[in-house]
This record gives C-alpha cells, structure tokens and sequence, in this order.
C-alpha cells in the first residue's frame, strides 16, 4: 500500500516538495528558491518555467527519498494566490511571466472601476474589493500589454490561471482547473456561483473562455503522468495556501481563527455555510468546497510580514538572518520609541490602501538595530489589532488566534501578539501548516482518511500557548505610536 501524501508547495520565495505519512508526519523535503523579477517599483514577477522547472526537481527528489513513486498514493498542491499566469493551449509553455500577488501595477485600472461606482457591486458578489491584489486585473492587464497573450488570445489558444492550475495543466498533460478556494481570488467568481461568471469577465475585460474549470478542494480532480516521477499519480487535494493553512490548523468549526505568518499575514475565520459580508473592508473567500458544498471563511490580509525581516536582512544588514530579530528584540526593554509601518506594497486590510508607502518614526540618535527589529517584530502585533477589531465590528469576534507559517516560530513575536491582542494565542509545534492542511485535502480525496475532521485529528500535531502579560497602559502607548505613524504613511 502507497503510504505517502507528496504535497507541492508553491510560495512566493520558493517552491517545496513535502511528503507526509498518513499521521501527518514529515517525512521528507526538497526546496528550491525562485527569482523574484523587479523590472519597476511596485512590480513583481516570476518566471512560470522556473516555477514549474523546481517543482518538478524537488518533487522527484523526495519521490526518490520516499522509495518511488509506488510509496506515494496521492498529490496535493498548494500555492501562492493571486499570482497569475498565461500559458499557451497547443504549447502548454508560459507567454509572459507570471505577475505575482504583490504587483501593484493594476492601480490605476482599479481606481478608475471604483471612480466608475463598481466596488460595492463588486464587493457583493465576489466578497473581494477593488485592489491590484487580486487576479483578475492582472489578467486584464497581460491582455492589455502582452503581444503574446493578447495573440493567444484572439487565436482561441489563450489559458490563464493560478499557479496551482499551472502545475496541475503541467503535471496532467492538459487539464485546466481550479480550486474554488483559489477561483475565489479572482474577483470573476460570484462566492455562491459555480465557475467563473460571464458577467464578471466582461467588466473587467477577461475572456471567459481562457480560464479554468472551478472544482473541488478534494476528490480526483487530475492525474499526474507517468513520465514526471514514474506512474502515474492522482492529484486529490488542491488549495490556495491560506486556506490550506486555516484546514491545517483544524479551523474547521464556524468562528475558529488562524493567522499565517509569512511572506504576508492573513487571518482567517470559519464562517460556515453563511456567504460572509463585512462593513469594514475585510474579505468573503471560499474556504474549502468538497463535494459541491462551499465552507466560506472572513479573511484580513497583510501584504507585508516576514518579507519586512527580509528587508532588514538584505536591503539594510540589519540582521544576517531572520532569526536574529528575536534575540535583538530581546535584548531591548523596548523599542526606543521607534515605530514601522511596513507598507512597502500598499496598506492591506482593513486600510486597502495601495498608495501607501513604508514609514519609520520615531528615530534618534540612540535608535540601532535592535531597535529598528524590535520594531520591525512589533509591527506585526500592531497590523494584526487592526484587524481583531475590524473582525469584532463584523461580529466575528475571535477567541483565541492560532499562528503558523516561517515567522511564527519567534517565540518573542507570539508572546508580543498575545500581549496586544490581550488573547491567548496557540502555535502547532509543526508551523507549516499550509503543507500539512494540503495533506489533509489529499488524504481526504484519495479516501486515506473518511473525511477532513478525521484527517484533521489523525495529523494535527502538539501545540504551545502562549498567554497575555502586557498591562493596559504599555499596550494603549504603543497603539497611539502605531496609529500615529499609520497616519503618516
């Protein structure tokens, strides 16, 4: 019997290959970074090739780890969202590169359907706002000022999709689907519709025709060729990488809350059945959809988190690497007064600010590196409040936060977001999550394990808490330092 769960873990820095046991231990990785392309501030681009290139070698190096391809039942894949990419149908090779989710480019595109009265309408169906974030007008945008995909396009050869659809037409040969969780990001997708709305792809001017079939989070949705890793391998689980995290972290019962620590921060709360709708600019999303069913979740979205460290790291030598911050941190009693604002690519919720730029107040002679990364860590806490009380005025008030993803392994930062949230905060011993919820899809999919709260209870890992000790008053000081500089920015 095939004992092994190979999950494709595609981020924004880098692309993995993860195998797990049924239990939801690890049992091997490969990795393998991507280059990030800058051709102008505010871009941001990869290389679709290079994407599925190093997928493909990290996946055939744990395929090896694992015995073969006979030891693996099943595929999951997991990705990066928003990121767009255009591909041939005949050649099946990339047209452009890939613009990726941070790419603010579209700005101008988007202010001019919000001057024109469309968000609300928008918002309504699709739960999403109008941001450069978002896929559909990066879409538009490739149309727009790509030779080559605007001539796919008119040649009926067009495809566009994320990057899980990518991989997934790569892998099968041909097969061009994607998941409801990621379809959700689109902003072509009605959250109650099935698959992409004509209505929707006309306004912001993408054929309907070029994109993928919207499926399920779990079940048979492709086959992996034989030719990739040796047989022939179903592809069960699929899933954009927040939502594989919230699954990862067993939110599975409505009001349940996670926060992913990474590249960006997104939290997200279970909202069951119920279509969510916010009043205070957070996102309705797909959680997961199995068997036609659709969960939905709340989502607040930070654009800039652990890639301010990286900031740090290789644009100031603040820090050799990430790690450093916390015994920096540690070694201050506080910050020296100095505050970030870590909008490098625009304000993200509850703010949807896209003009927004980078602040940092609040220096003097007496600020030094251990300042600036106490700093860089307490501008987590200080983005993640604003979203717990916009969360609370939509009425979904969160209890406890569980944490995952890179930078939630600083035991410093988990202490300082229970400290200012004034909530007990849990972290899985295992914090990568978005692998191991990816598992627990294909796992379901494949019928290793009945349904997603048995494999949820079978993988789930041991957990550390950590409890609020800050008093009212240091809390209240550092939110008027936070909110002053917001202003700022």
């Amino acid at each position: 019997m095939s004992e092994f769960i190979l999950v494709l873990d595609e981020g924004t820095t880098s692309t993995r290959a993860m195998l797990f046991d049924r239990g939801g231990a690890l049992k091997g990785v490969a990795q393998q970074e991507l280059t990030q392309h800058y051709p102008t501030p505010g871009w941001v681009e990869h290389d679709a090739a290079e994407i599925w290139n190093k997928t493909l070698a990290c996946a055939r190096e744990v395929t090896e780890k694992a015995g073969g391809a006979d030891h693996i039942a099943c595929i999951g894949i997991t990705n990066q969202r928003e990121t767009v990419v255009a591909w041939d149908r005949t050649t099946g090779e990339p047209l452009a590169r890939a613009i990726v989710w941070q790419d603010r480019r579209t700005a101008d595109f988007c202010a001019n359907l919000r001057e024109a009265g469309h968000e609300a309408e928008v918002q309504r169906r699709t739960g999403l706002l109008l941001d450069p974030y978002f896929s559909g007008t990066k879409m538009r945008w490739l149309l727009d000022n790509d030779a080559a995909v605007r001539g796919a396009s008119e040649a009926g050869r067009l495809a566009l999709g994320t990057v899980e659809s990518w991989l997934v037409y790569k892998l099968t040969g041909g097969a061009h689907v994607s998941d409801a969780s990621n379809a959700s990001r689109t902003l072509l997708m009605e959250l109650g519709g099935a698959g992409f709305d004509e209505g929707l792809c006309e306004l912001f001017g993408v054929p309907h025709g070029a994109l993928p079939q919207v499926v399920d989070n779990a079940g048979e949705l492709g086959v992996a060729r034989a030719e990739w890793l040796g047989r022939e391998i179903p592809i069960t689980g699929l899933a954009g990488d927040q939502q594989a995290a919230t699954i990862g972290q067993a939110c599975l019962t409505p009001g349940e809350t996670k926060a992913t620590f990474g590249t960006g921060a997104f939290v997200l709360t279970h909202k069951g059945g119920e279509i969510p709708a916010s009043a205070n600019r957070l996102l309705g999303t797909v959680l997961y959809q199995l068997g036609g069913q659709r969960i939905y979740a709340l989502e607040g979205s930070v654009f800039v988190a652990g890639s301010l460290v990286q900031w740090l790291r290789d644009s100031l030598g603040i820090v050799d690497v990430a790690a450093q911050t916390e015994a920096l941190a540690r070694s201050i009693p506080d910050s020296g007064g100095v505050t970030i604002v870590p909008a490098l690519t625009g304000l993200g919720a509850p703010h949807w600010r896209a003009d927004a730029r980078g602040v940092i107040t609040g220096l003097s002679f007496a600020s030094g590196k251990a300042e600036l990364a106490r700093a860089a860590l307490e501008a987590m806490a200080h983005q993640t409040h604003d979203l717990a009380e916009a969360f609370a005025a939509d009425d979904a008030r969160w209890a406890t936060l569980r944490i995952d993803g890179g930078m939630s392994a600083n035991n410093w930062m988990a202490q300082d977001l229970a400290n200012m949230l004034g909530l007990p905060v849990e972290r899985p011993d295992f914090v990568e999550t978005t692998a191991l919820g990816t598992a627990m899809l294909a796992a379901t999919g494949a019928g290793i394990h009945p349904d997603l709260p048995t494999a949820a209870s079978a993988m789930r890992g041991d957990l550390s808490s950590f409890a609020p000790e800050m008093v009212a008053e240091v809390r209240n000081e550092r939110l008027a330092r936070w909110h002053a500089a917001l202003a700022a920015a």
